[in-house]
């Protein structure tokens, strides 16, 4: 065969994206492990009230600042309180799933890296859950915080005696900042806009908003840092990404020399 009629090397093909069924039924897998999970732990009352005086007193050993000096600023009016709790309420599982779908449609490699590192998250905080119950600060009286949830609505949870559907006890490590901060990194990582780094403002945001909600204590979000970091570590990052691949494979690859052609080879 000659060089017209030999077929074209084939290019490096983009990662493959997986199954759409399967990734449905392993995110709603583990939301329904996580969710029944936590059942295990409501019934252990005492010790998360206990749990919660000592990471209260280790927080002010460490000298961190006092969760009321967030809570002050939403206090000074009805509607910065009620845009916290509604920011609370509503963005943080709703965010996490689409940033999961835009990887999944445009950045299958990533996709599966951050599903991965959110299942490991996920479920080792449904661990400490399970071993360390701790009651929220909003529900500790040595913190002197303000339920900004029952007074200025909208909240998310009922009375803890009679909530079937979490557990309030649950505290550490704080979810909401842990899916938020790797949902900022994931977007960091998979995208190339000099405004990407802006996505840090989602997990700062929420951060104040759990902590002057008096929904989570400092340490719940370090906790919850300390352990996404171990994540990913352990859960390496793609070396090249769909849009990406055929795009790195063309700058690496060596240029082939083009065959010698003999004067006359034809007659």
């Amino acid at each position: 065969m000659n060089a017209l009629t030999e077929p074209a090397e084939a290019k490096p093909s983009a990662t493959a994206r997986p199954p759409l069924v399967r990734e449905l039924l392993l995110v709603v897998g583990l939301f329904l492990v996580y969710k029944f999970g936590r059942q295990l732990v409501t019934g252990h009352t005492n010790e998360a009230y206990r749990n919660a005086g000592r990471v209260w007193n280790w927080e002010r050993a460490l000298d961190l600042p006092g969760e009321g000096s967030v809570q002050s600023l939403l206090l000074h009016g009805d509607t910065l309180a009620h845009l916290a709790n509604t920011y609370y309420a509503t963005v943080h599982f709703p965010a996490t799933v689409a940033f999961l779908v835009w990887l999944y449609l445009r950045r299958p490699a990533h996709y599966v890296w951050a599903r991965r590192i959110l299942a490991l998250l996920t479920g080792a905080a449904l661990v400490l859950h399970l071993v360390f119950p701790l009651a929220p600060p909003r529900m500790l009286a040595a913190a002197g915080l303000v339920d900004t949830a029952k007074v200025y609505g909208p909240s998310v949870y009922g009375p803890p005696q009679t909530d079937s559907l979490s557990n309030q006890f649950a505290a550490m490590p704080s979810l909401h900042f842990g899916w938020a901060l790797m949902l900022a990194i994931g977007l960091i990582v998979a995208t190339r806009s000099r405004w990407r780094w802006l996505w840090l403002l989602h997990p700062l945001v929420t951060l104040l908003v759990i902590v002057g909600t008096a929904n989570h204590y400092w340490m719940d979000a370090m906790v919850a840092t300390g352990m996404l970091g171990i994540a990913l570590a352990v859960i390496h990052l793609p070396h090249r990404t769909a849009t990406t691949a055929g795009r790195a494979q063309e700058k690496l690859a060596p240029a082939e020399p083009k065959e010698n052609v003999l004067v006359g080879a034809g007659r």
